[in-house]
């Protein structure tokens, strides 16, 4: 990978962003995109977009969300440790004796996810997982007084593991989901940009907020930006690591290629002009079926206004909502390279519309 779109994806993830809280990562994000845009800006609640040929022509929005999974402050016990909610997917029995960071007004508080000796639950019978107001954070202060002093009730808390490479391609960090859509969106403006005067669309990239406790921002921008067309940046599930069952989840391996979603939200025309290009550039694909929904902001950003046509290609990722997700950094280098080349494929007078 170019050494400057690594340094960008490991300032990405390394940021803080969660649910709700996602200025930091969002001013990194707005920071990158700018160099190779016409126009920034952002809206009520945070949502950014970067425009690159303003005006040209039809809109098509490349969309991910900027949130990660998080947790908040809750609750203090009279000794001083602090109880919390989740937003989003947060899971409790891997959130045990993890170092973590609470974002406070003043600036981070480094603390620790207690976690009770098993020489001390010996005899307990089989333990159960926890629930999430069974966590404790301890900050190593001694009352609510003391700890009331450095975090207020509704702080983010954020775990404190960040970006490394394993191997190779082969990359680790908490909160891939979604970091590497937004980078996505941003590296394809910075592949059109030299190509600027053979696009003959509007091309939108966007940072929304809010996906991972219910697709929220992007019903917002979708709204606003009231886009012809739509490409849909996330992860989705690896299934190539022990445990998992393809046959209830699909066959998603890492170092494949990204992955086109098929049905529902995504429209059969821009998921068709998706695989044309794929297979005219080179571009290794993998396929997945979805039933009701997609569990992105495809499902929200399709149904807008009437209908955006849209779909959603998605990174192998393992491990999902845990410390340490997994991608291949060339399968997520793919992502970018078909966007660009799907928007300098659009036409003026075009549109996507299933022929019936």
């Amino acid at each position: 990978m170019r050494a400057e779109s690594l340094q960008f994806l490991r300032n990405l993830v390394n940021t803080p962003s969660p649910v709700g809280h996602e200025t930091r990562g969002l001013r990194v994000w707005l920071d990158y995109a700018q160099t190779y845009s016409n126009a920034t800006h952002s809206d009520a609640y945070g949502n950014c977009v970067a425009t690159l040929n303003p005006g040209a022509g039809p809109r098509l929005m490349l969309a991910a969300h900027a949130d990660e999974i998080a947790m908040s402050v809750s609750f203090v016990t009279p000794e001083g440790f602090i109880h919390v909610r989740r937003t989003g997917g947060i899971d409790p029995a891997i959130s045990k004796a993890q170092r973590i960071v609470i974002h406070t007004r003043n600036g981070p508080v480094k603390g620790v996810v207690g976690n009770v000796a098993p020489h001390l639950t010996r005899g307990d019978g089989d333990p159960k997982p926890p629930k999430i107001h069974d966590l404790f954070i301890d900050i190593g202060t001694s009352s609510r007084d003391e700890t009331f002093q450095l975090v207020r009730i509704g702080d983010p808390i954020t775990l404190a593991n960040e970006f490394d490479i394993l191997r190779g391609d082969i990359a680790v960090a908490r909160a891939f989901d979604n970091r590497i859509g937004t980078w996505a969106v941003a590296e394809t403006l910075r592949l059109l940009r030299p190509h600027m005067a053979h696009l003959e669309w509007e091309i939108c990239a966007v940072a929304n907020v809010q996906e991972e406790v219910g697709l929220l921002g992007a019903r917002q921008i979708a709204y606003s930006l009231n886009p012809a067309a739509a490409l849909v940046v996330d992860v989705t599930h690896a299934t190539d690591y022990p445990t998992v069952d393809p046959r209830q989840h699909g066959e998603i391996r890492m170092g494949k290629g990204p992955a086109l979603t098929h049905g529902g939200c995504n429209h059969i025309e821009v998921v068709g002009r998706l695989e044309a290009i794929a297979a005219a550039k080179g571009i290794p694909l993998q396929h997945e079926a979805m039933s009701a929904s997609s569990g992105t902001d495809t499902d929200v950003i399709f149904w807008t206004r009437g209908g955006i046509p849209s779909a959603l290609i998605s990174l192998p990722n393992r491990y999902m909502h845990s410390p340490v997700e997994l991608v291949n950094l060339r399968d997520l280098e793919y992502i970018p390279e078909l966007m660009a080349a799907f928007a300098l494929s659009l036409r003026k007078d075009e549109e996507f519309k299933v022929r019936i």
